[in-house]
């Protein structure tokens, strides 16, 4: 039987939008690896993870799904009891555990300054949402990225509800227990702890780790070769997975 390399299926997080991912899809595909950039909705866990299973269950072959930040903690609910899915990359991402969410986890440990960049508001649909403030954007979530396109991530991100960041995982067992995980983070991230990335790497068992110098949460965006890098090997790696003839 021949191997069957995966789609790779790429997550953004809260204020972001799937256009981060560009370069690290122009990287991929240039490794001749398929690659999809989903429109996470950013309104809650389980709603966000049931339309990442429609977007793997779209794809009609072996998926590797890759998460930045809070679409950590949606590719971890999306792919339970997910056949399809082969492999987890955690950009910078929320590995959670049953029970956990993206707030809790982030505040178990110190180092975020996000909360007190975060503008907040209601919407018609319920809830508050968040955003970070244009002016704190490129210090709190893209410091090594140029002023300029800093400037353009902070007026293109997506909005985030608070229910989504705060809604606990619901599942039997983590995904990761069962499927191979990768972790690439930097150690200048202000959004996520660094403490919270290294945790949640050694808690997963993953298959590689990679902690960037100096890189920002931004990871996708200012560190796109690194990010490409770590997501081609995971792709090699799962993709040994037998199909038929």
């Amino acid at each position: 039987m021949p191997e069957h390399p995966p789609t790779v299926v790429l997550v953004h997080g809260a204020f972001a939008e799937s256009a981060s991912w560009a370069r690290v899809g122009e990287l991929l595909q240039a490794r001749s690896l398929q690659v999809l950039a989903a429109a996470n909705p950013l309104r809650s866990l389980a709603g966000d993870a049931r339309y990442v299973r429609d977007v793997v269950a779209s794809v009609g072959g072996p998926v590797l799904l890759v998460g930045h930040s809070y679409g950590g903690a949606v590719i971890t609910a999306a792919a339970e009891d997910e056949e399809a899915v082969v492999g987890l990359v955690y950009v910078a991402g929320f590995a959670l555990q049953p029970g956990e969410s993206a707030l809790e986890l982030s505040g178990r440990f110190p180092g975020s300054t996000l909360g007190d960049t975060l503008q907040t508001y209601p919407v018609a649909s319920g809830g508050d949402e968040f955003r970070i403030a244009p002016d704190a954007f490129h210090q709190q979530f893209a410091a090594d990225v140029p002023a300029g396109q800093a400037t353009v991530m902070a007026v293109t991100q997506r909005p985030v509800t608070r229910a989504a960041l705060a809604e606990p995982l619901v599942a039997r067992t983590a995904p990761w227990n069962a499927l191979p995980s990768w972790f690439v983070f930097g150690d200048a991230d202000r959004n996520i702890p660094v403490q919270a990335h290294r945790f949640m790497a050694e808690r997963a068992g993953a298959a590689a780790v990679r902690e960037v110098a100096g890189a920002s949460h931004a990871l996708a965006v200012s560190q796109p070769e690194v990010v490409a890098a770590v997501i081609a090997e995971a792709a090699a790696t799962a993709g040994q997975v037998p199909v038929p003839a």
